[in-house]
């Protein structure tokens, strides 16, 4: 059983305790359910295209940050021009949890992703109760069937779709419904990171769709090779996570790009 897979069989048990403790009628009755999103694709392209993330912990890097608050990370990442924020929600394996939304949301005006393991129609209701504006779907855990039916949720919520892919194989799992494209230069089953994998992939894509380079994001020389490559947004979080003061770090990096 890879990590993945132990990531998946939690999730289950998490969601099936969501719904028996809040069903999807008192979702729908939250403020941020009624709330008019803002959108990412357009974000994407007005600004530097980069999706800065809010993340403690991975299972492939232990500990990465405890010690900063995400209402003072976004806020920062906010003022010096990112396109979005990626924030994680799960708990068990990235130390997230659904309140590192909601605390923020009211805060930020630029778009915030709900980066987690999506596998059931609640959690759709879910990140829309909670202030998201975008979704991630992961093509590794998803058939392509349940991408077109998540996809299609999506949008009645107004919320765009993320499709995350790292195989060729994947691919089949894009419609033309997706809103951008992650190529995940991190294999999730191994961890280990090609950014010329992605590159390749990329180019196998159609040319109008929004395509964002995922992890493995390590340096500005990786950053400017992705770029250069074409791609139109960057969701990167450990570059910034990592430093004492990730608010720092990214405005240093915004200096240089």
């Amino acid at each position: 059983m890879t990590i993945l897979d132990t990531i998946i069989e939690r999730k289950k048990e998490e969601i099936a305790a969501a719904k028996s403790n809040i069903s999807v009628s008192r979702l729908k009755d939250t403020d941020f359910f009624k709330r008019k999103t803002y959108s990412l694709k357009e974000s994407v392209k007005n600004k530097s295209g980069i999706i800065a993330e809010f993340k403690r912990q991975s299972p492939s890097k232990g500990m990465i940050n405890s010690s900063v608050s995400p209402l003072e990370v976004v806020c920062s990442y906010e003022k010096f021009g990112a396109s979005g924020v990626s924030i994680l929600t799960d708990k068990d394996f990235f130390g997230g949890d659904l309140s590192d939304i909601l605390n923020v949301r009211n805060h930020i005006s630029i778009p915030i992703l709900r980066k987690d393991f999506m596998i059931d129609e609640y959690q759709f209701y879910e990140a829309k109760s909670i202030g998201a504006d975008v979704v991630l779907l992961i093509a590794s855990c998803l058939s392509a069937g349940q991408v077109q039916e998540f996809t299609e949720l999506a949008h009645t919520l107004h919320l765009e779709v993320l499709l995350e892919i790292h195989t060729e194989e994947e691919l089949k799992h894009f419609n033309p419904d997706i809103d951008l494209v992650g190529i995940n230069n991190r294999n999730l089953k191994d961890f280990k990171v090609d950014l010329q994998h992605s590159v390749q992939l990329k180019n196998l894509l159609p040319k109008e769709v929004l395509s964002v380079a995922e992890s493995g994001i390590y340096t500005l020389e990786d950053f400017k090779y992705v770029k250069e490559k074409g791609f139109d947004a960057f969701l990167m979080g450990e570059y910034f996570m990592k430093n004492t003061d990730p608010s720092k770090a990214f405005e240093e990096f915004t200096l240089q790009i």
